[in-house]
């Protein structure tokens, strides 16, 4: 037991360390966390930094899962009995946890996706049809993508395809798990999918009412959006500036 809170520990702050829109946004001078969705996952980053920085942000977001269970496989795995999947289940949650409430950033991280499509990369290295984890992840995503032009809404489905996918795999005995073991995976493997539906409540909600933004959709209603937003905060500044010179005009928008 307290190997596994051990790696879900060590799980935990490489999630949070690597917190790559953040940093990306650090980069160029802003806290992505101010800008479009406030949020600092992949998407965001790409809507507002554009292509390329999202794209980097969605590699080391996904691929610091895929380097932590790696570190795992050579300097844990063979001075411990529990299997290695489980190991990495554990590490992965503990960085999507990570990924979603870094301490540092008062909490407010990314939504999960890419760190969780790390954890799906990283089950490639297990024998017979884990390797269908990740084809099976992109074709879902792609294609639900391609049809819907919702990002969230294919991240959402591919998410609850993993974990649709554990149980059959599970049951099947195509997982190099059994008993407790099994249980503990198909546990974390919920979490995970959880984790994902909850962190995405809004999007749901827009998805409901018709208004989440699909992929190309043209950016201008957001340009608009964006130049209400500036004066509506400079006139909040013009209203504060008067207070603090003891004018009775406020400005207000």
């Amino acid at each position: 037991m307290l190997v596994k809170i051990g790696i879900l520990i060590y799980g935990y702050f490489a999630g949070a360390l690597i917190q790559a829109g953040y940093w990306m946004g650090k980069v160029n001078k802003i806290d992505i966390r101010d800008y479009g969705s406030g949020n600092a996952g992949t998407t965001n980053v790409m809507r507002t930094l554009g292509k390329k920085a999202g794209i980097a942000t969605y590699l080391l977001d996904a691929f610091k899962a895929v380097i932590a269970d790696i570190l795992i496989h050579f300097l844990i795995v063979p001075h411990t009995a529990i299997p290695e999947m489980l190991l990495f289940l554990y590490c992965g949650l503990g960085i999507v946890l990570g990924h979603n409430f870094p301490f540092y950033l008062n909490f407010k991280g990314g939504k999960g996706i890419a760190a969780s499509s790390g954890v799906v990369i990283s089950l490639m290295l297990f024998p017979k049809y884990c390797f269908m984890f990740t084809v099976f992840g992109i074709l879902t995503f792609a294609l639900v993508a391609k049809i819907s032009r919702y990002v969230s809404l294919a991240s959402l489905i591919g998410m609850a395809m993993f974990f649709v996918e554990f149980l059959i795999w599970g049951f099947l005995g195509w997982l190099p798990l059994t008993g407790t073991s099994l249980v503990e995976g198909t546990v974390i493997v919920f979490a995970l999918a959880a984790l994902a539906f909850i962190r995405h409540r809004s999007n749901i909600v827009r998805l409901v009412h018709g208004t989440e933004r699909k992929i190309g959709q043209k950016k201008i209603k957001f340009k608009y959006a964006f130049l209400r937003r500036l004066e509506y905060n400079y006139g909040k500044y013009k209203c504060f500036r008067s207070r603090k010179l003891g004018l009775r005009s406020c400005f207000t928008s």
